[in-house]
């Protein structure tokens, strides 16, 4: 696997999940060691001056007017990464926890820091031993930082604290660095402080979540098309022409993926000859493009914004390019914690809809010629009757999980620290909600390949591959079986993306 360079340009969203999600090797540029060379120059300078400086000579926080002495300043750095590991509950995901390292060791090469070069080096060497920091979830209020989780990666760094290893055994982080051959950090002034401060927790969460929406969305087409081919509609609706007069990008991608979908069906082609009795289709078919494309929409405004934050130098204080130590205010979590409570909307309602669909195709009343739930034997067999509940009750779920977290705030340190953004949480129920929005995608996929088989008039070439792909995994039509597994096997094709592979739909190259 190629290394990913930290600090030549800023990470793109592929890069940042090649090292979070894939465990690519990471290393730092020369100009990188360079910039922070200088930096430190500038800190070291100002821990010798008698002014207060926040993070250097002065407490945290609402003990930011503390003076500290020269001889405690040390002894500073480590009581303030003790201090602020302090999350609980369940571990976070170890993807999670690499994505939050990597996207502070690339703030730590910008610069702008002030922590010497063998910082970062013992960031990259714990990536790249495939070290993992054992995380709680709850800790972060997404402001200053996302602060327990970082605190909990420094201090993993100063080989204290518990880690994972690359096998993923849980061990201490001393003997794990030592079985590495990684010496401890002993933290000097401000380097303590620059680990813990920045949006890295939230910000790799929403790379993480961009990369599976990217994915979930063109399966969500390509559900829709089989669905449109299961209960015999009709393509008229997807024409370019009709979505040339609202050019939205996302909705015209989205129809020209369900035309290519639906090209060369017999079941749409009969329509042709006999006539569109039915004059439209219900929303949750017509109007798919519509949702999908909002969605699509939505996750490229996510995107810009991931962008500029992958480019941002996030500390406080922070070295200027003129060598200026300024404190700001560019950890507060805001522009991230926005997109991260939009997504979780777009995630819920392409659900919505999708169980929608699948309902349809369940109702002999509005399935146009299918069996009951397409069950075998209807009264003997239920078919995929409980499969809709269950999409139904993820998708309650994933409405209750688009609340967004980030129009909460709870003050904090002494009301020194009196907004929050709340963004490590948006971001800990958006990935809640692409778990959920995964399954729902693959019951819709699973009871559209059976519509498509019980109705028995052929399938587009498309949605053909589809159905082969999944008879790999679940078998066709018949007699009630235990159906959990089967729901388990296609969520597996949805989440690894072998249903868009077989459509011939792809998510965008730059983002797999």
């Amino acid at each position: 696997m190629q290394d990913i360079v930290v600090g030549t340009a800023p990470l793109a969203i592929a890069d940042a999940v090649a090292v979070a999600r894939h465990g690519a090797p990471v290393r730092l540029s020369d100009d990188a060691l360079e910039r922070m060379r200088h930096t430190r120059a500038v800190i070291e300078r100002l821990a010798s001056d008698t002014a207060p400086h926040y993070g250097v000579s002065t407490g945290f926080g609402a003990l930011a007017t503390t003076p500290i002495p020269p001889a405690d300043r040390r002894q500073l750095q480590r009581s303030l990464v003790r201090s602020h590991a302090a999350s609980a509950g369940p571990e976070v995901e170890r993807e999670v926890v690499r994505g939050t390292m990597l996207l502070r060791l690339a703030t730590l090469a910008t610069g702008r820091t002030g922590v010497r070069p063998l910082v970062a080096e013992t960031y990259a060497a714990l990536l790249n031993a495939g070290i993992t920091p054992i995380v709680g979830e709850y800790g972060s209020l997404g402001c200053s930082g996302d602060l327990a989780p970082l605190a909990h990666c420094a201090l993993a760094a100063m080989g204290e604290g518990d880690v994972r290893d690359a096998a993923g055994k849980r061990m201490p982080a001393a003997a794990a660095l030592e079985a590495a051959g990684i010496e401890p950090l002993v933290l000097e002034e401000k380097e303590g402080l620059a680990l813990i401060n920045g949006t890295d927790g939230m910000l790799g969460m929403l790379a993480l979540a961009i990369t599976d929406l990217d994915l979930l969305l063109a399966t969500a087409d390509v559900a829709a098309a089989m669905s449109v081919e299961g209960v015999a509609g009709t393509d008229s609706v997807f024409a370019a022409d009709l979505h040339a007069l609202r050019p939205h990008p996302g909705q015209i991608a989205s129809a020209a993926a369900m035309r290519a979908m639906l090209e060369g069906s017999p079941v749409i082609a009969a329509h042709r000859s006999t006539g569109f009795t039915r004059v439209q289709d219900a929303y949750s078919l017509r109007c798919a493009p519509q949702v999908h494309g909002a969605a699509r929409d939505t996750v490229e405004h996510a995107r810009t914004v991931a962008g500029r934050e992958l480019a941002s130098a996030i500390d406080n204080p922070v070295v200027t390019l003129d060598d200026r130590v300024e404190s700001n205010g560019n950890f507060h979590g805001a522009p991230v914690g926005y997109v991260l409570d939009f997504l979780a909307i777009a995630a819920a309602d392409v659900a919505s809809m999708s169980e929608r669909r699948t309902d349809r195709m369940l109702d002999r009343a509005r399935s146009h010629g299918l069996p009951p739930f397409l069950a075998g034997d209807p009264g003997v067999d239920s078919g995929h009757m409980i499969a809709q509940y269950t999409q139904a009750g993820i998708v309650s779920e994933l409405k209750r999980l688009a609340v967004p977290a980030s129009v909460d705030s709870i003050p904090t340190s002494a009301m020194q620290e009196d907004h929050v953004s709340m963004g490590w949480s948006a971001a800990r129920k958006l990935r809640r909600a692409i778990d959920g929005l995964t399954r729902v995608l693959a019951i819709e996929v699973l009871t559209a390949a059976r519509a498509i088989d019980l109705r028995g008039e052929g399938s587009a070439p498309a949605s053909a591959r589809v159905v082969a792909e999944l008879r790999t995994r679940v078998e066709g039509p018949g007699p009630d079986r235990y159906l959990s597994p089967e729901i388990a096997a296609a969520t597996d094709l949805v989440a690894s993306g072998a249903v868009v592979r077989a459509a011939g739909v792809a998510p965008k190259e730059e983002n797999r």
